[in-house]
């Protein structure tokens, strides 16, 4: 996968979360897991920038935060992953690196590995979250690729 299609896949990321967030805004009081697998969301794409970036992590990979903190929390990763992938070289796609999972276990992934992992375990959850929201009541997001390609809410 070539890094201008990765950058692309990380902003539909961002933006999808960001449709997450709103949508549990606007809900008035969305059902606490939902409020939690967003956190999770968030959690886990700091550790893993962290990781990726050889620096220690700032926040759980299942952190308690708020609605209120999330959105400062996306804006922070959003300009983090950014300037990861910048940085970024093709070459550095096949680096294998090493890091402690959030049991103390070491283990070593390719970057590539981890870049789309990001990505599916957003979706993943986001997933969760959008039949959580529907089985509460609440209307969830329109967070498909497709969708964010046509609206033009993904840079090119």
């Amino acid at each position: 996968m070539s890094l201008e299609r990765l950058r692309r896949e990380y902003g539909y990321d961002d933006w999808a979360n960001r449709e997450v967030l709103d949508a549990l805004t606007r809900s008035g009081t969305p059902p606490p897991s939902c409020v939690s697998w967003l956190a999770h969301i968030v959690g886990a794409r700091s550790l893993w920038l962290a990781r990726l970036e050889e620096r220690p992590g700032t926040l759980a990979v299942w952190p308690t935060l708020g609605l209120s903190e999330l959105g400062a929390h996306l804006a922070d990763l959003r300009l983090g992953w950014a300037r990861f992938l910048e940085r970024c070289e093709d070459s550095e796609l096949e680096r294998v690196f090493a890091y402690t999972n959030s049991r103390g276990e070491p283990w070593t992934s390719r970057v590539d590995d981890v870049l789309a992992h990001v990505l599916l375990h957003g979706a993943y959850h986001r997933g969760q979250i959008a039949s959580a929201l529907r089985a509460g009541g609440f209307p969830p997001p329109s967070t498909d690729f497709i969708h964010a390609a046509r609206k033009g809410f993904l840079a090119r």
